[in-house]
């Protein structure tokens, strides 16, 4: 056997080879059959959920199971999808809400800072310069009366480390005062919020160049259609960006980015004694590659070549799955030409590690267990590494449509309604049986009454030729009843139960002829929000089981493998997939009801405008970013907009709807309150002329109350 050693890069380990040479596995033979023996038994657990999962693609394509035979009677073979539909209807909804904002439903906010932490900090430039050395920012606890109470054993220097990240930030900036501006001229600094949005741009990009909004749409559906959907990452990949030079040659630029991907149910094994990844051991992926993907792992870290070189040579071993021809239209006999990889994540002992020559750190030593990544194929071991990522998780996420309480694997649409998808496929066809039977007449035929050796087949003009009997009675039809009508009710009734069993009502995916109060506008805004309730947890599913994990992971990458100070600090990772569950015409009328309250000048202090604006453009579904201004933004519109007033009125009047310079503004008219002399004269036929007819006054008052006020472009 050839030299082998451990190979330790930036904190990774790993087994690789010495040489080129074909390198046997003689040492490793205990791993191999360790990581075989773990993936035998989650295909085992797996066999009822694998028949669940056939059972509901079947529905889904509307195709009859081997399990289901028919009767001779029988001519009909129709299959109405209706789980298609509904599990579409699902999908669509969920996609909605997730998407609702355009963007990747998950946020980075900072966590709370305790009681006496100085976490914002202004600057007012236009302030006299304050000596140096002498800013309010030298006493991080604040101000006498502020709230604060002085913990116990304080010290000196334990109130400098209230500063946290702001003493080595803003230290050298004269003139900071603690807590946000007061004054209209003063810049307000909050380290940690600007850390939290520099980190949730860098993830949204990662998510971006990842094409994860494509991987999420996968996931999502397969949680509908089979109950679970699984997402993998981050992980570190290089991607080739199409690049021509100024001679016209393509020379790529390839750039490593964060990675997430789809990963299909139906290739996903993980422990069978965890009802969560959370609880999770292991899970071990199972790869269809080609020789061309194959070839392709020498190019990542830490796989042996010279093994990758041998597996190639010895053939391909893929061994199709019985689940395997079921999903595909078309099933070869022959082989598949591809190779089965499976790809390991979880523990191992650190004896067995030993065992097989690993040198592991003696700081590791002290584990009972160690979590690993291991890739075999052919029986031969690809790559073996510790896991890089701390802390050491494994990075997979699954979200259950459904939460089965006792299974890793959710429930969804199409097994919810099964038993009704068959009832309705049972129903239809009796239903169409019997309207073609009763469509047609029963030939009798008399043959003494008739000559022999006459065509007994009966068509439009037909001449039969009879010898005896009465006319008539040698050939005449039966006709059968038409009972469809009574199958259809039971169909419809079918379908009823359907909606119920899945929280996935009709009229959510267009179905017509809806009555009562689904026949209005506001009837109908009220059904779909009833309806929104079966999937809101769902969607909560989505943020705990899938956003959130996948948030997490890409927020641990960027704090171990990325070394850009500004992204970093003491944030946490929001999923956001809930928010969008209410209605957007729900949530658009909320907030414009709640700006006209704030707009009252004595709550409006009180209200975040520039937050209400952004928010109603969301539920509008438009890009807040686009189409709302920042504060400055809005203080230099609202100056221009002071110019389209509009011209003072001839004479020096005031606009329409102001008292005159001087007036009693509870008397606009300048006709008295104290005010006599001042404002301008009435004329005649104008309101508040004494001298008017009762008639003319009239007129002239509903005209004055008729005309339009000035628009005020602020509101």
């Amino acid at each position: 056997m050839a030299e082998e050693e451990i190979m330790i890069d930036e904190e990774s380990i790993a087994l690789e080879d010495s040489d080129d040479s074909v390198v046997t596995d003689i040492d490793v033979t205990n791993i191999i059959p360790f990581v075989m023996d773990r993936y035998q038994r989650a295909e085992d657990y797996r066999n009822n959920d694998e028949e669940r999962w056939l059972r509901s693609y079947r529905n889904y394509r509307g195709l009859y199971g081997s399990d289901v035979q028919f009767t001779e009677a029988e001519k009909s073979r129709v299959f109405i999808k209706v789980t298609k539909t509904k599990t579409l209807a699902a999908y669509g909804q969920m996609v909605d809400v997730l998407f609702a904002g355009h963007k990747f439903p998950i946020s980075v906010e900072p966590t709370v800072l305790p009681e006496g932490v100085v976490s914002d900090v202004s600057f007012d430039p236009k302030k006299p310069e304050q000596l140096k050395g002498e800013t309010s920012l030298s006493s991080p606890y604040g101000f006498e009366g502020d709230g604060k109470e002085l913990p116990a054993g304080a010290t000196e220097k334990s109130l400098q480390d209230m500063l946290g990240p702001l003493e080595e930030k803003l230290g050298e900036i004269e003139g900071l005062e603690e807590g946000v501006g007061q004054s209209p001229t003063s810049i307000t600094f909050s380290p940690s919020m600007i850390a939290a949005k520099n980190m949730e741009k860098k993830i949204m990009d990662q998510l971006q160049e990842s094409g994860a909004n494509k991987q999420l749409r996968s996931t999502v559906f397969e949680m509908a259609l089979f109950g679970t959907g699984v997402m993998k990452g981050p992980f570190a990949v290089d991607k080739e960006y199409p690049n021509w030079d100024d001679e016209g040659n393509y020379s790529p630029i390839f750039k490593t980015i964060a990675s997430t991907s789809h990963v299909s149910v139906w290739n996903f094994f993980p422990d069978p004694d965890a009802a969560n990844m959370d609880e999770a051991q292991y899970v071990i992926e199972r790869h269809k590659m080609s020789r061309t993907q194959l070839r392709a792992l020498k190019k990542r870290p830490y796989f042996r070549d010279s093994v990758i070189d041998e597996v190639i040579d010895s053939g391909e071993s893929y061994d199709k799955k019985y689940w395997e021809d079921d999903l595909s239209d078309y099933a070869p006999d022959h082989g598949v030409d591809r190779f089965e990889v499976l790809e390991y994540w979880g523990n191992c002992d650190v004896q067995m590690l030993l065992d097989n020559n690993v040198d592991i750190p003696k700081e590791l030593e002290e584990h009972d267990e160690l979590q690993t990544n291991i890739w075999i194929c052919n029986g031969k071991l690809l790559r073996m590494v510790l896991n890089p990522f701390k802390p050491s998780t494994i990075p997979y996420m699954a979200a259950p449509y459904e939460l089965n309480p006792y299974s890793f694997f959710g429930v969804g649409i199409a097994e919810n309604m099964d038993d009704t998808q068959t009832l309705m496929n049972g129903f239809m066809r009796m239903a169409v049986d019997n309207a073609v039977l009763s469509g047609n007449l029963l030939i009798e035929v008399d043959e003494t009454n008739l000559v022999p050796g006459q065509d007994l087949s009966v068509y439009p003009g037909k001449v039969f030729r009879r010898q005896g009997g009465a006319p008539g009675q040698a050939i005449f039809g039966t006709k059968f009843p038409n009972v469809s009508g009574e199958n259809l009710q039971l169909f419809d009734k079918a379908r009823q139960l359907a909606d119920e069993s899945t929280g996935m009502p009709s009229f959510a995916h267009g179905q017509t002829g809806v009555s009562g109060v689904g026949r209005t506008a506001s009837g109908i805004s009220m059904l779909m929000n009833a309806a929104s309730g079966s999937i809101k947890t769902v969607v909560k599913n989505i943020d705990d089981y899938l956003l959130r994990p996948l948030g997490e992971g890409l927020f641990r990458f960027n704090m171990q493998f990325n070394f850009d100070k500004n992204i970093k600090g003491d944030l946490e990772v929001v999923a956001r997939g809930t928010e969008s569950l209410m209605a957007n015409e729900v949530r658009s009328q909320r907030l414009m009801s709640f700006l006209q309250t704030a707009s009252n000048p004595a709550l409006a202090p009180f209200a975040k405008f520039n937050y209400i604006i952004r928010e109603i453009a969301k539920a509008m579904d438009l890009d807040p970013d686009k189409v709302t201004n920042n504060m400055d933004e809005a203080m230099l519109q609202a100056e221009m907009l002071k110019g389209f007033q509009g011209p003072p009125q001839a004479g020096g009047a005031p606009p329409q709807g102001q008292p005159p310079a001087g007036a009693n503004p509870l008397d606009p008219t300048g006709s008295g309150g104290g005010t006599i002399g001042t404002g301008q004269a009435p004329i005649p036929g104008e309101q508040g002329f004494t001298g008017n007819d009762g008639q003319a006054g009239a007129a002239a008052n509903q005209a004055a109350s008729e005309q339009p006020p000035t628009p005020n472009p602020l509101q």
